[in-house]
């Protein structure tokens, strides 16, 4: 009997550390219970994307979209949606912005979605990453088929030239031209290297693509070992990601069992097979040169370029290095062709991008969209605006490397080159977003203190410029700064940009350098009148209480960790202000509005 039900669950990080497995074994009790067993198969999926609303169960084919699922739903799930065909409305998902009603569903209708292209994250959400008949079934390993026995390497050179992918691990460069310069070096040794090294705050793009698809990295690094002449590859991630490790280990040892790695690949006379090489987590090993020391065994610190690793890479030989979403592209560009691919974006930088949206955002999740979609749609049509109706006040994009963009940018376009244009940068992926409560000092100081802690400390301008940089903000923070700690921060910043030996070092004065640029105001407030108007610089806050506001209640004293207010019951209270230590508890407690932040 064929399967008339399909149930989707998804299976990523963020899911699973809020009981996804049990709501999968929950359905599959279910199912059992109520005897349709034979007519429903469960799918455990990769990240659907949209994490904001995770666990996210999904029923095919009514497109039944559950969100916020939990074990005890998987009854009334099997017994509505399977048993009686029709959805549980309780657990749909309602676009709150536009007041829908459970009985207008349309998955069509999501948002978050629509103005989504999903190459990348083509498959995630859709199939079972640890079966690799369910990534054959959607033309998995038909681009390797092509590549195999209907083009030459030049051809597919071409094809990638022709897409115009450039690399999404920050930089931008060609990945066609990186890939000609290890094609055209006569070495008896080549690799082909993945960097999964994804270090950002707050960015998950890589890890959701491996655990989701860890074949179309496979495949596309496959592919590059035959355009140009290598017959390994390396996989290099963290360690924190247990689960991709797990699914990148099946992946790879079931692509040997279907003769799609190892020797004599499907009869081409073709051999190529991979390792996967554990990271400690430093930032510094995304920098391809220090990653390439951190595989050899050595101590992740960058070396100086020329020569590229293109052409003297790992153990001294040619070797290829893309991040995730850089591979995961390039089997849809050889089975859709480059024109395909060079027809989506805009015209410096075609394709889509995989951004990691996060922050005061009422839809955070991953987002992929052309190059070419502006701030402002990823960050009110597809997030869903600012959380709790605050105001939206600046947008981090590129991680601690990436810069501040404020209101007046969310009509620009994103591609490489017109955030660079405006103080910024792609980066990864990251993109985290800002409301007025948030203290662009506090920022900048958050972004500067990961740098002293992930520099190698190998170069002087690196080592000693980020710890600078930060002891100035911090002593800004302290209302303790002068108009000279903002010329020196702008000094610092620029030689570190032309001094630093990589791109973390050259990098990360950015945030300091846009937002004392967009936020030249805030700063002056800082130093000139030793005021933090978000009230998040703790030494320059003070709380106080409204005595014509105050009715006793003492919850406000009940709530601080140090005693510091007293009061009679029914009586207004004071705080001692030798002893508050500016944690914020009253103010957030208090529900009359007696506490002042001043």
């Amino acid at each position: 009997m064929a399967v008339k039900n399909f149930i989707l669950v998804c299976g990523g990080t963020a899911c699973e550390s809020s009981k996804a497995n049990d709501i999968f074994n929950a359905l599959k009790s279910e199912v059992e219970a109520q005897g349709v067993d034979k007519d429903v198969q469960i799918v455990k999926t990769g990240c659907f994307g949209f994490c904001e609303k995770g666990p996210i169960v999904k029923v095919l084919p009514e497109e039944a979209f559950y969100v916020e699922v939990t074990p005890e739903d998987a009854k009334e799930i099997i017994s509505e949606s399977i048993v009686k065909g029709r959805m549980v409305k309780r657990l749909l998902y309602v676009d709150d912005t536009d007041k829908k009603k459970e009985d207008d569903f349309d998955i069509e209708n999501i948002k978050f979605y629509q103005k989504q292209v999903r190459i990348v994250l083509r498959n995630c959400g859709f199939i079972d990453p640890e079966k690799i008949e369910e990534y054959i079934a959607r033309d998995g390993y038909a681009a390797l088929e092509k590549v195999l026995f209907d083009m030459s390497p030049d051809d597919v050179i071409n094809e990638l030239k022709v897409s115009g992918l450039r690399g999404r691990g920050g930089a931008g460069f060609p990945t066609w031209m990186k890939w000609n310069f290890t094609k055209g070096v006569e070495s008896d040794q080549k690799f082909i290297v993945c960097n999964a090294d994804e270090g950002d705050p707050g960015a998950y793009m890589d890890r959701s693509t491996l655990e989701g698809d860890p074949h179309s990295v496979l495949e596309a690094m496959t592919i590059a070992g035959y355009t140009v002449g290598a017959n390994k590859g390396v996989i290099y991630i963290r360690a924190e990601y247990p689960l991709a490790i797990k699914r990148l280990e099946i992946a790879i040892e079931q692509a040997r069992e279907y003769g799609l790695l190892g020797e004599d690949i499907l009869g081409s006379g073709f051999s190529f097979d991979f390792e996967i090489r554990l990271g400690a987590g430093a930032f510094v090993c995304g920098e391809e040169t220090a990653l390439l020391r951190s595989i050899e065994g050595n101590r992740g610190m960058p070396t100086p370029k020329p020569p590229f690793p293109a052409v003297e890479g790992l153990w001294g030989k040619p070797t290829v290095i893309n991040n995730v979403e850089t591979w995961a592209n390039v089997p849809m560009i050889i089975l859709k062709g480059g024109k395909w691919f060079n027809s989506i974006g805009t015209e410096k930088s075609s394709g889509t991008k995989v951004f990691a949206l996060t922050g005061k955002i009422n839809n955070s999740g991953l987002v992929e969209v052309p190059m070419g979609t502006t701030l402002r749609e990823i960050v009110f049509d597809i997030g869903g605006g600012i959380k709790d109706g605050k105001k939206f006040k600046a947008v981090q994009t590129g991680g601690p490397s990436g810069g501040v963009l404020t209101n007046d940018f969310l009509d620009t376009p994103i591609d490489f080159d017109q955030l660079t244009a405006i103080g910024s940068m792609m980066g990864s992926g990251g993109m985290i977003v800002m409301d007025e409560d948030d203290c662009i000092i506090d920022v900048a100081k958050f972004y500067q203190e990961f740098c002293v802690e992930e520099s190698c400390g190998k170069c002087a301008p690196c080592r000693i410029g980020t710890r600078k940089l930060y002891d100035i903000l911090d002593k800004i923070s302290k209302g303790k700064g002068t108009h000279k700690d903002l010329e020196n921060l702008e000094t610092i910043g620029n030689a570190m940009k032309k001094a630093a030996l990589c791109g973390l070092g050259q990098t990360a004065p950015n945030p300091i350098l846009s937002t004392l640029k967009y936020f030249k105001d805030e700063y002056l407030e800082h130093v000139d009148d030793k005021v933090c108007r978000a009230g998040k610089c703790k030494d320059l806050v003070r709380f106080e209480i409204d005595p014509e506001k105050c009715i006793g209640c003492t919850v406000c004293s009940r709530k601080c960790p140090v005693g510091c207010i007293s009061g009679e019951r029914k009586q207004p209270h004071s705080i001692d202000q030798s002893q508050c230590v500016k944690c914020g508890a009253c103010y957030a407690a208090c529900k009359f509005g007696a506490i002042k932040k001043s």
